[in-house]
C-alpha cells in the first residue's frame, strides 16, 4: 500500500511540475539529469553494478538447474508415495528382511 501511495504522490508532483513549468523547464531538468548521469562518479557505480550483475547471472543458470532437479526429485518421491497403497510399506520391509541372511 505504501508503494502505491508513493507512486501516486510522485505522479501527481510530476504532473504539477510539468504543467506549471512547461517545455523550457522540462528541457532544463532533462539536461541536469543527463549531466548527473554522465558524471564519472555515477558511471563508475553503474559499471560496478553491471559487473556485479553479470557475475551473478553467470552463476544463476547452474543454481536454477540444481534447484529444479531437487524439486523434481521431491515431487517424484511424493508421487510414488501417493501411488503406493496403504500398508504396502510394511510389506516391502518384511520382504527385505526375509531376504537378508543376518535377520533370519
Amino acid at each position: 500500500m505504501r508503494g502505491k501511495i508513493l507512486f501516486v504522490t510522485g505522479a501527481a508532483v510530476g504532473y504539477v511540475l510539468g504543467t506549471r513549468a512547461g517545455r523550457k523547464r522540462y528541457e532544463q531538468m532533462k539536461a541536469a539529469a543527463q549531466k548527473v548521469w554522465e558524471s564519472p562518479g555515477v558511471q563508475k557505480q553503474v559499471n560496478a553494478v553491471e559487473d556485479f550483475v553479470a557475475a551473478k547471472v553467470g552463476e544463476a543458470p547452474e543454481a536454477i538447474y540444481v534447484t529444479v532437479r531437487k524439486a523434481v526429485a521431491r515431487a517424484n518421491d511424493r508421487r510414488r508415495e501417493a501411488r503406493r497403497p496403504a500398508g504396502t510399506a510394511g510389506v516391502a520391509v518384511v520382504a527385505a528382511t526375509r531376504d537378508d541372511p543376518e535377520t533370519t
